[in-house]
């Protein structure tokens, strides 16, 4: 199924030539910038804005995925302006957009056209800022973990139960990636893993969709660390994540969300020592308060990413939870004089 003949795309060729002369810039947290919108459910719904076309009795206020058919120019600008704070890369609003996570707001039939025109909004800003400054930027198709997981039971009554298969998780995955590749995304970014037979599941169906485009799109695999153990949700180390997806060839393989960059460093320190990749990570702005709020200042939570640039992990850096544009402008000015981690010859290829 992973079909490494097929050709690569203009884009994997310009990012992995980019990559080599620096450390790339992914932006920060969509939800962080739309919450300062202080949207109601008339304008998810797409009041002051476009109407949606996808008719539903549950409530919409939080479907953030839903603003780019509702809100487009809202989620085109907020795109725009962490290319503008210096984002080489941007993540599409499609964290939710399967058709297993749409199922809480009763919206499955959008998932096509959620990805597509989450990709061309991202695209249009990106085109919009490159016009500005003339460097180059590129589309991540984001895609989440869902809000089932493959290997561990919801019910603690009965551990053999799961909530979802893995080849529920392959046809809505690759029902997501479709949209995404027909946006013009130019990666796919599998991110905030916390069961890795659920990535795996997106992986596969990556493939699958490349096999159907006629190209292979770059992959990046981010993965949490839900605790102070050092391993994900479904109890791998950062080492053994990484020897269960590097099959993948991913374009990069790294870390997000959960931990601030602080608490990220050592598991970052030990991904960086096995992987065969290029390293990602975009940590939190710290951890959140009490109201759930993120109180790290875009030069502390630089300071901290600096770190993992001088001690020579990372080649790709930016932002999760918490983290807007002054954070991705103070983390480039950063690791703007670090050159990027060296991985050895034999990877991507």
């Amino acid at each position: 199924m992973h079909n490494f003949s097929l050709p690569k795309s203009k884009a994997f060729e310009a990012l992995t030539r980019t990559a080599q002369e620096r450390i790339l810039i992914l932006d920060g947290a969509m939800g962080t910038q739309i919450q300062t919108l202080g949207l109601d459910e008339e304008a998810f719904r797409g009041h002051g804005g476009h109407t949606c076309a996808y008719h539903s009795d549950h409530p919409q206020k939080g479907n953030n995925d839903l603003l780019i058919l509702t809100q487009p120019e809202a989620v085109e600008q907020i795109h725009y302006d962490f290319a503008m704070a210096g984002a080489d890369i941007v993540e599409t609003n499609t964290f939710s957009s399967t058709t297993i996570a749409q199922a809480d707001y009763a919206l499955e039939d959008a998932v096509h056209d959620l990805n597509a025109e989450g990709a061309r909004v991202a695209r249009r800003a990106m085109d919009r800022a490159t016009a500005e400054d003339g460097k180059p930027r590129w589309v991540a198709g984001a895609v989440g973990p869902t809000n089932r997981t493959a290997s561990i039971s919801p019910d603690v009554n009965d551990p053999g139960y799961r909530a979802v298969t893995f080849d529920e998780l392959r046809i809505a995955y690759g029902q997501q990636i479709r949209g995404l590749i027909a946006g013009g995304s130019d990666l796919i970014l599998i991110e905030t893993i916390f069961d890795t037979l659920n990535a795996k599941a997106a992986i596969f169906a990556c493939f699958e969709a490349f096999l159907e485009h006629g190209e292979r799109l770059p992959i990046m695999i981010s993965g949490t660390i839900t605790d102070a153990s050092g391993r994900t949700l479904s109890g791998q180390t950062p080492t053994a994540f990484w020897h269960s997806v590097r099959h993948a060839r991913p374009f990069t393989v790294g870390l997000n969300c959960a931990l601030g960059a602080d608490a990220m460093r050592p598991h970052l320190t030990e991904l960086a020592g096995v992987a065969e990749s290029l390293v990602c990570a975009y940590p939190n702005a710290g951890l959140p308060n009490a109201f759930g709020q993120y109180d790290e200042e875009p030069e502390d939570t630089a300071a901290k990413v600096e770190i993992f640039a001088k001690e020579g992990l990372v080649n790709v850096v930016g932002g999760c939870c918490g983290t807007t544009p002054e954070h991705i402008r103070a983390i480039a000015e950063h690791v703007a004089p670090y050159a990027p981690r060296q991985i050895r010859e034999t990877a991507n290829v």
